[in-house]
């Protein structure tokens, strides 16, 4: 079990398989720059958690916005976009949660917004499953399965929580917990997906790249800017 104060945050796992050093370059040294890309991400939150922090409810489902959770055993702390509680029928009902001060059992189904459409990897699955084992563990109850909402596509995708996703989340959560514990944020490596990365200024890929001279790298950096600047 882990303490408090050695919780490390969900939405870090995305950036993890993204990138361990833009893990390492948000959450360790603390520099962030947006981008084209990350802006319509924070508008799409923001559009999920319109409502605040309350919940409501629509017929035999509570829809809960900005949900704490949190695992000790994991050791994660973070928030839900939303997540969707189903009342069980009576035959099933033993299968669910029971909620404070409310009738019923229910099954919780996390929903993760993204801008975008589903990518390649699977930095988005982790992190909801990693939703899902963290309300498991405060509920007690099953969590078989949520969606990925992209804005794209304005549509939801399932993602089923089998053996394999969990077994590759918590690999992933473990890889997290040594990043933190190292506190040493990794080399840049250029690869295609920098391109794509809002951090591309901050994590200078192309200026550490072991081929070529300081000199060389200042050459092209001014070329690119006075492009840019026509």
């Amino acid at each position: 079990m882990f303490s408090e104060d050695s919780l490390v945050p969900i939405s870090a796992l995305q950036h993890l398989v993204f990138c361990e050093r833009q893990a390492a370059l948000i959450y360790l040294e603390r520099q962030w720059a947006d981008n084209r890309l990350t802006v319509e991400g924070s508008h799409l939150h923001a559009h999920a958690d319109e409502l605040g922090r309350r919940s409501e409810t629509r017929g035999e489902v509570r829809i809960c916005r900005g949900l704490a959770l949190r695992s000790l055993r994991l050791g994660l702390v973070g928030r839900a976009d939303v997540v969707e509680l189903l009342r069980l029928p009576e035959a099933e009902a033993a299968s669910g949660a029971a909620l404070p001060g409310v009738a019923g059992r229910w099954r919780p189904f996390p929903v993760e917004y993204k801008r975008g459409k589903p990518k390649r990897d699977t930095s988005d699955k982790v992190q909801l499953c990693a939703q899902a084992l963290c309300l498991e563990e405060m509920l007690d109850v099953a969590v078989p399965e949520g969606a990925l909402y992209y804005g794209r596509r304005k549509r939801r995708y399932p993602v089923s929580f089998d053996a394999a996703m969990r077994q590759h989340t918590e690999a992933t959560i473990q890889r997290l917990h040594r990043l933190f514990a190292s506190g040493q944020t990794p080399r840049a490596k250029r690869e295609p997906k920098c391109s794509r990365c809002s951090l591309l200024r901050l994590c200078l890929p192309d200026a550490m790249a072991p081929e070529r001279s300081a000199a060389g790298y200042l050459e092209g950096a001014l070329r690119a800017l006075a492009k840019e600047r026509g």
